[in-house]
């Protein structure tokens, strides 16, 4: 990093050499001189990398963010499309499968889990190239100045998704408007400008990584300092903060999608704290009955489910379900906050069986399943055929030997593999198949 025979590029032209005398000396105390930047830390070998970490991280994280939206099947009923002038943007959606009853639990966890680990190396990228973002003239030609604003959207974008993502993983709702289509809407546009950014960029850093690696120099390096500071860190030190900074998150935030130790060290997520109560029902939940107003009155002794379907509507109290032919079924519940439980034991009717009684005994269509929550963008839900033929699929009673408690959905809940957490409707109160 002292190496006494780097030749550093030569500042531009415009504007110190227009100036004189106390201008000049002005000019070169802002950011848009280049020797107000004097880390010796900076420069392309060390952006090259940090670019190369976030070209697949990035990449992974909206993959993993489009499954995400294609398992809500947003495409099959209004009640579960939150983005519904998505148009063209939705060409990916395809029937969301049940097998392997684990894979929401992977795909989001992986996504929100990632996203966290991201943000320093995001943070050291954007700080490693902000001279760029001074440099004058802003724009010295019609293609700089597309480039220019191409960049604008790529930090733009990338601040808003990480942002966003964050907040909703917290739970704070601090931005305008619904998550769903801020969140979609604007990864759509980041990774349009990332894409472009990559593919004028990513040659240029395989050749610079190829040259040397972390070591030497590059001639007309535009990110080293012409004037550095004497070195504290080398550049690989530097990658190696990062590194811990990215391993601290992955410690205290992947933990929410297991058991056991890691799960307790999750100080970084919204429910890194105990869990709730303890025995057959103390696996983690998102919302509590009461933080949704539901009340012994709307699922006590007058409460019944109604079942709709050809046959008419049925209705049955909680004790007609229970003398029902019971079926279990071990699965996880996964949030899009990105925790997740293990396999819990589920005991219940099966959703194919209750399809029967609306009168389809052969193919069970979809359902569409309400709650007797009041409110909240998901109360009501729609599954798809395949959800509903699943024999693992059910209307659940029952949860690890013992009735259900208020809090996981007493007195009946949907409980689906592989379907995300909102899916699996607590408090249920009508099933309407064949209504999709």
């Amino acid at each position: 990093m002292g190496d006494s025979r780097r030749q550093s590029p030569t500042p531009p032209a415009f504007p110190s050499r227009l100036l004189g005398g106390r201008a000049a000396t002005l000019f070169e105390r802002l950011p848009s001189a280049p020797g107000f930047w004097r880390s010796p830390v900076r420069g392309v070998r060390f952006t090259a990398v940090l670019g190369l970490v976030l070209l697949v991280g990035i990449t992974v994280l909206f993959v993993t963010g489009l499954l995400s939206y294609a398992a809500y099947n947003p495409d099959l009923n209004p009640v579960n499309d939150k983005t519904p002038d998505k148009g063209l943007l939705g060409f990916y959606l395809f029937d969301w499968p049940t097998g392997p009853h684990w894979l929401y639990r992977l795909t989001q966890g992986l996504h929100v889990t990632l996203g966290i680990v991201l943000v320093p190396v995001l943070l050291a990228k954007l700080w490693s190239v902000v001279p760029r973002l001074f440099a004058l003239p802003p724009a010295r030609s019609f293609g700089h100045a597309l480039e220019r604003i191409s960049l604008l959207l790529l930090v733009g974008g990338a601040l808003f998704e990480f942002v966003t993502g964050l907040l909703n993983i917290q739970l704070e709702y601090l931005f305008p408007g619904s998550f769903y289509p801020l969140h979609f809407y604007g990864a759509w546009v980041f990774f349009a400008a990332f894409l472009a950014h990559a593919g004028l960029r990513v040659p240029q850093a395989v050749r610079v990584l190829r040259s040397g690696g972390l070591r030497g120099t590059v001639q007309g390096d535009p990110l080293e300092s012409p004037a550095p500071s004497p070195p504290t860190l080398s550049r690989r030190g530097a990658l190696a903060v990062v590194g811990a900074g990215s391993l601290v998150l992955l410690i205290t935030s992947a933990g929410r999608s297991f058991d056991g130790p890691l799960r307790r060290l999750a100080v970084l997520t919204p429910h890194g704290a105990a869990e709730p109560g303890s025995g057959p029902g103390g696996f983690q939940i998102n919302k509590t009955a009461a933080a949704v107003g539901v009340t012994t009155a709307d699922t006590g002794e007058g409460w019944w489910l109604t079942v709709s379907g050809p046959a008419g509507d049925r209705r049955f109290t909680r004790e007609q379900l229970l003398a029902m032919d019971q079926h279990s079924a071990a699965l996880p519940i996964a949030c899009v906050e990105g925790w997740s439980t293990s396999d819990q034991w589920w005991r219940g009717v099966r959703l194919k069986d209750l399809a029967a009684l609306a009168g389809y005994p052969d193919d069970a269509p979809g359902v569409l399943v309400e709650s007797v929550q009041r409110s909240g963008p998901f109360r009501r839900a729609a599954l798809r055929d395949n959800q509903v033929r699943d024999p693992r699929s059910l209307l659940a009673l029952q949860v690890n030997g013992e009735d259900l408690t208020p809090d996981h959905g007493s007195p009946a809940r949907i409980i689906v593999p592989a379907a995300p957490g909102v899916l699996n409707t607590k408090w249920v109160s009508r099933l309407t198949f064949g209504a999709l």
